[in-house]
């Protein structure tokens, strides 16, 4: 493993927390570029592509300057980036909390176990639901989460499914998210009080308040 790999980052921005455990707290973000995946709600298209060569040196550098607590890796698809294992492991040595969100469509068995993983597994609305990667949830343990975007009462039906199949509950924390004007979170909030799931709801706090502006 190279000392000092580099990275192609789209951005790195300090802002609140959006979603997941740790919503509404301060966190830099590293948004490295490229994703496999193109699911048809996605608002990261412009990670794509592009972005900026950076030494992982000149990362942490970066984002020593916030002195920030948290930290959250993300994409595109950061593991799609090999340097990005390196990342993760210096930003725990430097001692940030540190979160990795991921599609769950690569290998994350090599991922610093102190780093919470939060793995979005895809739903069929995303229309990338046959690159979910089940193996992995064997390697998630109480820290981490799995996060289903639902856009529909098909998503819906399914995650349920997934949650009871593969006893996600038992694995770690368990979040549902509306898609963002796909579907009305009010109807969400009712399926899963119906339904009675050990799951949490949560919105994209960061989008009621900036909307869709980038680096937020």
């Amino acid at each position: 493993m190279l000392e000092n790999p580099s990275l192609r980052i789209t951005e790195i921005f300090y802002s609140l927390q959006g979603e997941t455990a740790t919503v509404g707290l301060p966190t830099v973000f590293i948004r490295l570029t490229g994703c496999p995946l193109r699911c048809q709600y996605c608002d990261t298209a412009y990670a794509f592509s592009g972005g900026k060569k950076m030494m992982l040196t000149e990362v942490l550098a970066h984002v020593a300057e916030y002195k920030p607590r948290y930290i959250t890796v993300t994409g595109g698809e950061p593991l799609a980036q090999a340097a990005c294992l390196p990342l993760l492991h210096a930003l725990c040595d430097a001692g940030y909390t540190v979160s990795l969100e991921t599609s769950g469509a690569l290998d994350v068995s090599a991922v610093d176990e102190r780093v919470v993983k939060i793995l979005d597994l895809k739903t069929p609305g995303s229309l990338e639901v046959k690159k979910n990667r089940f193996e992995n949830i064997a390697h998630l343990n109480a820290q981490d989460q799995v996060k289903f975007v639902i856009c529909d009462r098909k998503d819906y039906d399914w995650a349920h499914q997934i949650l009871n199949q593969y006893q996600l509950p038992q694995h770690c924390e368990v979040l549902f998210s509306p898609s963002h004007s796909q579907l009305a979170a009010k109807d969400l909030a009712q399926w899963i009080i119906e339904d009675n799931l050990p799951v949490r709801m949560q919105l994209q706090m960061h989008k009621y308040i900036w909307g869709d502006e980038r680096g937020r």
